[in-house]
């Protein structure tokens, strides 16, 4: 399908959530604006969708929880969207000394949860600790999210506003060390590290800090932090803001597939090939909802394969007949209702990582599960009562572990989680899950190559790349509206409004606001 004209303020390479954001906020300043998707939908990664045959229950196949997308946002563009809070934050099964256990953490912690740790580590000083540290990362989670959407702060403005041992703690030391001098329990570190390491390949003691980055990253969400559920889904999500920028204005085309985009004085050529053969337009300002690495293709430069991201987690999705029992007895409705932790105590973090690094499947494969029908029962559809999804994500499994033998490192990788899952329930996981239409487990596994393959994220990295701090560097060049908002390329008219802009990552919106409030600030 042609575009209504030759001609647009701005053209947007992508329909994922981040480029329906910048769209929607372009459209509605009255710039004329086109949107183009590869995909048959709009939404990328954060899509609903049936993936059993004959079950109507529509599952987050990719994205599966919301946190860094601001209220402003939500706000500006007027989106009718709802947010649910999890009721129990996380439990984390253990085995110790042959007794089935757990650490079970509320939603608004209290007595319960202060009981938890007693019984777990034997004494307060745990629980005291936990308290301590999370109110540091709450004071430098105050600090830095307002200024997400706002120019980027240099660093020094945001250390001068933050306690000089909470920016030692979080910044300036590795997460792992930080953690190892404020908790004594194995358990208990690892439940703080695993922010730290959700899509990113690291130990915690990484002298990079980029572990350090993805547990910012992930607690800082409107200042709290706080994973919510969308209610209907993650389609949810980018419905509205599909719905959001078509309102506005904004042009949507899908079934168009970007091949190249060619700079120029006044912006920037965009060609797409679609059935009816390959189009061009003119965007006065380019935005590019794509990785990096793949914007470098797409620009015409040559592929260097060793700057090529690479992502590092298996997702597993399930429908179950009904929820399992746990082995300590807790109630699998409040165990399953938040983040469930499986094989991350610290110490199996840290040899998973060392399992990975030297290209083995780890033997015992960390990662934690979701159960979002538990807080949004909507999604499930026309099903028996007692249906629940279940999601899991697992850490440590970079793309390379799956290059030699794809299909034979992924079935023994759903294998392992799976294991781990099975040590803390009465009976296998396998005895509740659903069979679709044609008989077969309600099973769909997602490695690296499948996210790579399905969503045109390179190395199946989910944020397009590794995580960088939220503010730049003291001595950084900020003299354009594209390097004040952290979206600039090497090309003028050509910006990055996705995952791979600075301060981008995860379903937060900040890449396509960024960058569409450096394109109104140049005008």
């Amino acid at each position: 399908m042609s575009s209504a004209r030759k001609h647009y303020d701005a053209v947007i390479v992508g329909g994922g959530h981040n480029g329906l954001v910048s769209a929607a906020y372009l459209a509605r300043a009255g710039l004329s604006v086109l949107v183009l998707e590869r995909l048959a939908h709009t939404g990328g990664a954060a899509v609903s969708a049936a993936a059993f045959a004959g079950r109507d229950t529509r599952l987050s196949r990719y994205s599966y929880l919301v946190s860094l997308l601001p209220t402003q946002v939500v706000e500006d563009l007027g989106l009718n969207l709802a947010l649910a809070s999890r009721a129990t934050a996380s439990y984390t099964p253990v085995v110790r000394d042959g007794r089935a256990g757990g650490l079970f953490i509320e939603h608004e912690e209290g007595e319960a949860t202060q009981r938890s740790f007693r019984e777990l580590t034997g004494s307060e000083t745990e629980y005291e600790a936990w308290r301590e540290f999370y109110a540091d990362v709450a004071e430098l989670a105050h600090v830095v999210a307002p200024t997400l959407t706002e120019p980027l702060p240099v660093e020094r403005a945001v250390r001068d506003r933050v306690d000089p041992g909470i920016w030692r703690d979080l910044v300036v030391n590795p997460l792992g060390a930080t953690i190892q001098e404020r908790f004594r329990d194995d358990t208990v570190r690892g439940v703080v590290g695993t922010d730290g390491l959700i899509g990113t390949f690291a130990s915690l003691h990484d002298p990079s800090l980029i572990q350090n980055r993805c547990f910012l990253y992930h607690l800082i969400g409107n200042g709290t932090g706080e994973w919510r559920v969308p209610i209907g889904g993650m389609g949810a999500v980018t419905t509205e803001l599909h719905r959001a920028a078509a309102d506005a204005g904004a042009e949507i085309l899908v079934d168009a597939g970007v091949s190249r985009i060619q700079p120029v004085d006044q912006g920037g050529y965009v060609t797409w090939h679609d059935a009816d053969g390959a189009h061009t337009v003119m965007g006065g300002t380019v935005l590019a909802n794509v990785a990096p690495w793949v914007l470098k293709i797409l620009l015409g430069e040559q592929e260097d394969p060793a700057t090529k991201p690479e992502g590092a987690q298996l997702k597993i999705n399930f429908l179950l007949d009904r929820l399992p029992a746990l082995r300590s007895g807790i109630d699998p409705a409040v165990a399953f209702a938040g983040t469930l932790h499986l094989g991350e105590d610290f110490t199996q973090l840290e040899t998973a990582y060392d399992d990975a690094a030297a290209g083995r499947v780890p033997t015992s494969m960390p990662g934690e599960i979701y159960c979002h029908s538990l807080t949004d029962p909507s999604i499930l559809g026309d099903v028996p009562a007692g249906t629940h999804t279940l999601t899991y994500f697992g850490l440590h499994t970079p793309a390379s572990l799956f290059v030699e033998d794809p299909e034979g490192a992924k079935a023994l990788a759903v294998e392992r989680a799976i294991a781990a899952l099975d040590e803390h329930l009465v009976e296998p996981i396998m005895g509740c899950v659903a069979r679709d239409a044609h008989g077969e487990p309600c099973i769909e596994a997602k490695i690296p190559q499948d996210v790579e393959r399905d969503l045109a994220m390179p190395g199946g990295h989910i944020f397009h790349g590794d995580l960088e701090w939220p503010w730049a560097a003291n001595r950084a060049r900020l003299d354009t509206p594209a390097q004040q908002w952290g979206v600039q390329t090497e090309h003028p008219h050509v910006l990055l409004c996705g995952s791979g802009a600075r301060r981008g990552g995860a379903v937060s919106g900040l890449g396509g606001h960024n960058a569409a409030q450096a394109v109104l600030a140049s005008r």
